[in-house]
């Protein structure tokens, strides 16, 4: 829809006669941009030049087809194919070719104004305009992600059902005659029938915004489980084009790679507690994909950087470098886990069910600990409250770490416990209390001033 309207006030300002001073805009943006080194000022400079070439270019253009009105072949088919497909057909082919749908409305305001293009007709090469100019997103989204492809045919969809609404006005109402009051000039009507077009269509789909989004989902559905694909979920590199887009996608991957990794390291904790090997070839896969998301996002992170971002752009990517890191070393403990599963279902490792219970205390508060990480992290924001919170839940797993480790001793001196199934214990624990060390980095990268360590009693280790 915001497509739409960018294209709406090009029609306008195209309809409004300013080939005079087209040359001067044209003079003045380009030795602005030539002597003057403020990248603001040069903006500004891009933008006045641009609209100088712009008209000049249609001032041009419209002079070069004035020879059309003495074309005997022009004047028959224009006389004589009035059927609304063909015109249709004609917008979208135009359009679909010079990829522009301003070029394309700018060709037919310059036809109309040298009369080889009646406003009935124009209305309906308008409307297969509408249409045509959703063949740059279709043809952009061609091998990209789900969601830019899903984007691509709401944009369709929006402009066919427009096309099918203002075929029915203009059929059943006197729509062309109301055009033709707005003003004697065709461009400017051409340039009307535009805006009223997006502006109606907008109001009368926005309430079935919903059912175009799910028919979108129909039409371009998921191929595969979200955790199995090695593809980038939100972010594309033709968003670096747009910086501030481009820091928010991103931000969104490094989100999901987080989420992945917690989901691994609790399928890998439970999976070894339980010894059920059943689910150590999703948990290689998974880690597959964390690997290609820390690869792939730190790598786009650093081409992010080189921008010119705003500040507080700059410290959320310059977060997100060491939040990545400290997420790809989750995805590594839970591995460790794994691996340490297999070893225990190989050399039938038995751990005494003591054990096994304070291994599962341990993951309950490192997955308690990793929840309200990554929930901080996602919304940018740690209050001093969840900061106390976080600290507390990694004090006590550290203090569950030094717990159990001096119960595994008493229980090896005890003899309870085999030597080889004690180092997968303590390793264990390692691995968990890790796992918590990140889990608070994660989070305390939000913060510019993390808590002072809190006193944890023992009644409240004995609470977990």
């Amino acid at each position: 829809m915001g497509a739409n309207i960018g294209t709406t006030v090009t029609s306008v300002l195209i309809a409004m006669d300013l080939s005079m001073i087209a040359p001067v805009a044209l003079f003045v943006g380009v030795f602005v941009m030539l002597f003057v080194k403020k990248d603001f000022i040069k903006h500004i400079a891009q933008t006045i030049a641009g609209f100088g070439m712009l008209f000049w270019g249609l001032d041009t253009m419209s002079a070069a087809m004035e020879p059309l009105r003495d074309s005997e072949v022009f004047i028959y088919f224009m006389t004589n194919y009035t059927n609304p497909i063909v015109g249709i057909l004609i917008g979208m082919v135009v359009t679909a070719v010079i990829q522009s749908s301003s070029a394309s409305i700018g060709i037919l305001q310059a036809l109309a104004v040298q009369g080889l293009v009646p406003i009935d007709f124009a209305i309906y090469i308008l409307l297969g305009q509408n249409i045509g100019t959703c063949v740059t997103a279709m043809l952009s989204s061609v091998g990209g992600k789900t969601n830019s492809k899903r984007t691509a045919v709401m944009h369709l969809l929006f402009n066919v059902l427009g096309t099918v609404i203002f075929l029915l006005i203009t059929a059943f109402t006197p729509y062309t005659s109301l055009l033709e009051r707005i003003s004697d000039n065709v461009s400017v009507q051409i340039s009307s029938a535009h805006v009223v077009f997006n502006v109606v269509s907008t109001l009368l789909l926005f309430p079935f915004a919903n059912w175009i989004i799910k028919m979108a989902c129909i039409l371009v559905p998921d191929k595969e489980p979200e955790d199995s694909k090695l593809e980038f979920k939100f972010y594309d590199e033709h968003l670096l084009t747009t910086p501030p887009v481009a820091v928010e996608q991103i931000g969104k991957e490094v989100v999901r790679m987080a989420y992945l990794a917690r989901d691994n390291f609790d399928r890998a904790a439970t999976a070894l507690i339980n010894n059920d090997t059943s689910k150590v070839e999703k948990i290689e896969s998974v880690e597959e994909v964390i690997n290609f998301l820390n690869h792939g996002i730190t790598r786009h992170l650093v081409k992010i950087n080189a921008l010119d971002l705003d500040y507080s752009d700059a410290k959320y990517i310059g977060r997100l470098f060491h939040v990545t890191n400290d997420i790809e070393r989750i995805g590594d403990h839970a591995v460790n886990l794994s691996e340490a599963l297999v070893v225990r279902n190989n050399e039938k490792l038995a751990i005494s069910d003591d054990a096994v219970a304070e291994l599962d205390t341990m993951r309950k508060c490192v997955m308690e600990l990793l929840n309200a990480s990554i929930k901080s992290f996602e919304k940018q924001e740690l209050t001093i409250d969840e900061a106390k919170h976080i600290e507390t839940l990694e004090t006590v797993s550290d203090n569950l770490k030094e717990k159990y480790q001096n119960a595994h001793l008493r229980r090896l001196n005890e003899e309870h416990c085999e030597t080889r199934a004690g180092m997968m214990f303590v390793n264990t624990l390692i691995d968990f209390e890790r796992v918590g060390d990140h889990a608070k980095n994660i989070a305390f990268s939000v913060s510019k001033k993390p808590t002072e360590r809190v006193s944890v009693d023992e009644s409240l280790v004995e609470s977990y």
